[in-house]
């Protein structure tokens, strides 16, 4: 090898090793310096968490383990102390006693009719002498929503103290629901409004006559129209905001009146006649006195007049034990057939009309149900209707966005959903819907 090759090859390596040894030193200079932003970071951070001055605050507890019990007490404990002080924060009946004469005092004439009215500087003033508590109903914004275009620019007192006790029943409600709600998420399980009701029983006049035999009974009726309207997807509980915002809640109260109408209990679900006329119902048409319901049994519901093949996906569709029906699950059907034009109604009827679980009703679904109508007309002696005359009036009066098919958004927008259901499941309802117009006449007739 002659000297040129050999001082290359010299070179070469030299220079491999002084670059080998400065890349090493380049990567530990970056190793220290990641350390040392690390090692800062972690002391900006422990120093935010602590003062709590800066920083993204922490939103999220997870919940504790059902085995950890000492956590689960404490949260317990926690919630209970916090609905405490939230009730103390309510007015009693005195502190009202005392904002009606407050209200009363600065009222200021003409009265409107039979009610006292009230300016906005009387309103300020009654304010300021009430107690603390009341500070949260003064506000503009309450005045301008109760405000009815006076020519005085006043507002009614009496309608101004109902919105106070209104405000205050609610509260009130909110936090006695909440002592139930044992996950403490704001939600109400089956068997957290089953205790909510069975103790509400004694504080409810109108109850008075029931025999506590009765009582698990009354409560699953109960409970079952709460769930049945406000979670028609099945989910197992309740929003307490949801069951505080629907009418259902006010008509079991209703029951602590003393005295009730007749024609109120009547119509009241949670009323004792009302209970006790469904569950009645439940035990005639229980032949076998097994406690269940078959198929022929739930045949003879009303009027006996819903078609086999209804029946057949009803059974098909719900939950049975050993093809039979219980209680519950009656409940769910009664309350579906009472109420066709809920939109709860609608989706419990709509699955069972889906036979082809597609989502939406077609020509062959309109078909398969009005068969039975049609074989049950034909036993009657009745005209025969043809099924592509009745399929047109069906769309004509849904109207839906699709010429071809009818989905349940169609059924509840068009306002005859419960006509379209009795025309397919109930004999009776599709001789109502044929005969409309001589009943129309047969009404006027009358009226003169």
């Amino acid at each position: 090898m002659d000297w040129k090759s050999i001082l290359k090859e010299r070179n070469l390596r030299y220079q491999q090793e002084k670059g080998g040894k400065a890349f090493d030193h380049d990567k530990n200079d970056e190793h220290q310096l990641l350390l040392k932003y690390y090692e800062e970071y972690k002391a900006k951070l422990s120093s935010n968490n602590s003062s709590n001055s800066s920083g993204i605050p922490r939103f999220y507890f997870k919940l504790p383990t059902d085995d950890d019990v000492l956590q689960q007490k404490l949260r317990e404990e926690s919630r209970a102390v916090f609905l405490q002080r939230k009730s103390k924060e309510l007015l009693d009946n005195d502190e009202l006693h005392e904002l009606w004469n407050l209200l009363e005092k600065h009222s200021v004439p003409p009265p409107n009719g039979d009610e006292q009215m009230i300016d906005y500087e009387g309103f300020l003033k009654v304010k300021e002498e009430a107690v603390s508590k009341c500070s949260q109903f003064f506000k503009p914004i309450t005045y301008a929503k109760l405000f009815q275009k006076d020519r005085f620019g006043r507002i009614s007192i009496m309608q101004f103290f109902n919105y106070v006790m209104r405000k205050v029943w609610l509260y009130q409600t909110r936090i006695g629901l909440s002592l139930y709600d044992v996950a403490g998420q704001g939600f109400l399980r089956e068997s957290d409004l089953e205790n909510y009701i069975l103790e509400l029983i004694p504080t409810l006049p109108q109850l008075d006559g029931l025999e506590k035999n009765f009582y698990s009974f009354y409560v699953c009726t109960a409970v079952r129209k709460f769930f049945f309207f406000l979670d028609p997807m099945r989910t197992g509980k309740i929003k307490i905001q949801d069951v505080l915002s629907c009418s259902f809640l006010d008509d079991l109260l209703e029951l602590r009146d003393d005295v009730l109408s007749k024609d109120k209990q009547e119509s009241n679900w949670f009323s004792a006649p009302s209970a006790l006329r469904v569950y009645g119902q439940y035990l005639n048409l229980d032949n076998d006195h097994n406690g269940m319901l078959s198929k022929e049994e739930l045949k003879r519901y009303g009027t006996g007049t819903l078609t086999n093949t209804f029946l057949d996906r009803v059974f098909q569709e719900c939950l049975t034990y050993e093809g039979e029906m219980d209680y519950k699950t009656y409940l769910d059907f009664v309350l579906a057939l009472e109420n066709k034009k809920e939109p709860q109604s609608l989706q419990y009827l709509f699955k069972i009309l889906d036979v082809q679980h597609n989502g939406y009703l077609n020509t062959f679904a309109i078909n398969y149900f009005f068969r039975a109508i049609q074989k049950e007309m034909d036993k009657h002696g009745h005209e025969k209707v043809l099924l592509h005359d009745l399929k047109d009036e069906i769309f004509d009066m849904v109207k839906p966005a699709d010429n071809m098919k009818i989905t349940l958004q169609d059924l509840i927008n068009s306002g005859q959903g419960d006509t379209v259901v009795n025309i397919l499941i109930d004999v009776n309802g599709f001789l109502t819907y044929e005969n409309r117009e001589l009943l129309v006449m047969e009404e006027k007739d009358e009226v003169i």
